[in-house]
């Protein structure tokens, strides 16, 4: 199961799909994933797709394999190749993580995640769900925020 949930991500497809044709554009879903910290050219996304838009078992398929990037080694040896796979893997989450700590004070409350979401227009008030809640699922320390190991659990959910 990934961090988001099919509803979630069902969401977040259909506010990016500005013209409602069931397509997400690559324009579209390249200013999402700069939001959050994932950097890709146009021309790596579209490699790495294949074509110029996406539908939602697409979108899917595509969360899932970013979701999961640089988690799965051959044979289970852990080689150069992969220790720098894990280190841009931190660098990643550690930017990701930036874009939502807001005041910078190393935490993410539940009013940053509501604001960053908010801002992705991936939140409101009437079809959000409860970022309070979604903070507790991850909060293993049980003080109302995530540090960063917490928000770390909770995007490498899938690789458990």
């Amino acid at each position: 199961m990934s961090p988001l949930g099919t509803g979630d991500l069902s969401r977040i497809f259909e506010n990016l799909d500005k013209n409602e044709d069931g397509q997400v554009s690559l324009e579209e879903l390249n200013w999402l994933l700069e939001k959050i910290g994932i950097h890709y050219s146009m021309d790596e996304l579209e490699s790495s797709i294949g074509k110029l838009s996406l539908d939602f078992d697409e979108f899917l398929y595509f969360y899932d394999s970013i979701s999961s990037e640089d988690t799965v080694r051959s044979g289970g040896l852990e080689s150069r190749e992969s220790n720098e796979g894990d280190a841009n893997q931190e660098t990643d989450l550690a930017e990701a993580f930036k874009v939502f700590d807001l005041n910078d004070d190393g935490f993410i409350s539940w009013n940053e995640l509501q604001s960053v979401l908010s801002k992705l227009e991936l939140w409101d008030k009437r079809s959000g769900g409860d970022c309070n809640s979604m903070i507790r699922a991850y909060d293993t320390n049980n003080d109302g925020k995530l540090d960063f190991e917490e928000f770390k659990s909770m995007m490498l959910f899938t690789i458990s």
